[in-house]
């Protein structure tokens, strides 16, 4: 019997603890309702007696956003990149402003401003639309910094596209000397 005890005083001091947050939702919903309109009715009073309003302060037209904005690619030059997959990469870039590119992506033109490194590669990023190009000698790649994930790799230009160049060392230089040997037994 002492447990039914128990638990009827718990529930009832569940019902008590319950009943004040709920009569206090109620009644600070009641307050705003009628808050509302009472407010209302005040407003449309002054309405009818002020003919003359002020007229509204204009709003300033918002700043242009660089990285939102499509770059203007007159008198850029241009180089294209074949990548991995079938993707294709188009960078503009201007000859007197080394800080920035554009670079084309699934039909949309996207500009990109210079990210310093430490180890010598060409990094441009949007933070807007979160594109990161990674231009190294031997390729360059495009990843996506909101995704975490790789957009276009491999992506090489028509110069990285060329063999390299194999260095000239000194054994191609100077002629083989002839195999001494591979003399018959008999000249010895």
């Amino acid at each position: 019997m002492s447990i039914l005890k128990f638990l009827t005083a718990c529930a009832a001091a569940f019902a008590v603890a319950c009943a004040p947050a709920a009569h206090a939702a109620a009644e600070t919903s009641k307050p705003k309702a009628e808050a509302k309109k009472k407010p209302a009715a005040k407003s449309t009073a002054k309405t009818k007696s002020t003919k003359a309003k002020a007229p509204a302060a204009p709003v300033a037209p918002a700043e242009p956003n660089p990285e939102a904005d499509e770059p203007d690619i007159a008198g850029t030059s241009t180089v294209d990149f074949d990548c991995e997959l079938g993707n294709k990469i188009t960078i503009y870039q201007n000859a007197g402003d080394d800080g920035h590119i554009a670079l084309r992506w699934k039909k949309r033109l996207h500009r990109l401003a210079r990210v310093a490194t430490t180890t010598g590669a060409q990094r441009f990023e949007n933070k807007l639309y979160g594109l990161i190009w990674i231009g190294i000698p031997a390729k360059g790649m495009l990843l996506d910094s909101k995704l975490n994930r790789q957009l276009a790799n491999e992506c090489r230009n028509a110069e990285q596209l060329k063999p390299a160049e194999q260095p000239v060392t000194e054994a191609k230089l100077m002629p083989a000397a002839p195999d001494q040997s591979a003399k018959p037994a008999a000249q010895l």
